[in-house]
């Protein structure tokens, strides 16, 4: 499934991360690259451990909790601390690449399984030239390049790329989560029945066929999820 969230960040909290992040220490992003990404990566990235990152990532993991439309396409277990990239001048590409199956914070050894990538925009389309999110998978080939606060959530299994930035700079947050729901057509099964039920509920209210589909939700989310 590919989502594409609006608003993630308030004005205040995207103004805020952007003011971080202008001001932090980057480094080369093949810090983070697997064996096969690292040959495709040209970018830059803020050291996970910096504190730059670390605050700019709280701010996002907040940002996150609020989310209403994120939990219920997510259904989060673990969210790998939010990192953050910058694309421009000759730092300015990543061609098509997988993201690896596990990541694992290199300060706590804790493990996250990556069911889900996702990418939030913190620089406004009209920025930078080039630089849009290339993603291929069953859906077919998406070309993604967001508002400043909102956010795209897509299979972490989908082959994906940056295209060049050609002109001023492309500054994104990136992560992945590890879902309660493992396989992808349940999460997606799940997103569309809790969908329909909120928009009945708004059009019906609390009816008694509306209070057995959110019954049936639930049972299915008890059965599949590992919590």
């Amino acid at each position: 499934m590919l989502l594409h969230i609006p608003e993630v960040l308030s004005r205040d909290a995207l103004n805020e991360a952007r003011r971080i992040t202008a001001g932090a220490a980057w480094a080369d992003g093949r810090i983070t690259a697997g064996t096969q990404s690292e040959k495709a990566k040209n970018n830059l990235q803020i050291p996970i451990d910096a504190p730059a990152s670390r605050k700019a990532g709280a701010i996002v993991l907040e940002a996150l909790g609020r989310s209403a439309l994120f939990f219920t396409a997510a259904l989060p277990r673990r969210i790998f601390p939010p990192q953050f990239n910058c694309y421009r001048g000759g730092t300015n590409v990543f061609d098509n690449h997988v993201d690896n199956a596990v990541r694992t914070h290199a300060s706590t050894g804790r493990h996250v399984r990556t069911d889900l990538s996702a990418t939030l925009f913190l620089s406004e389309p009209a920025e930078y030239e080039g630089g849009e999110l290339v993603i291929e998978d069953i859906f077919g080939t998406q070309s993604v390049k967001l508002p400043a606060g909102d956010m795209i959530l897509y299979p972490a299994s989908s082959v994906h790329r940056v295209t060049p930035v050609t002109h001023g700079a492309r500054v994104a947050s990136f992560f992945w989560i590890e879902s309660m729901v493992r396989d992808g057509g349940r999460r997606r099964l799940l997103f569309d029945l809790d969908m329909s039920i909120l928009g009945l509920r708004d059009r019906l209210g609390d009816t008694s066929e509306v209070v057995r589909l959110t019954g049936c939700y639930h049972n299915l989310l008890r059965m599949w999820a590992n919590a």
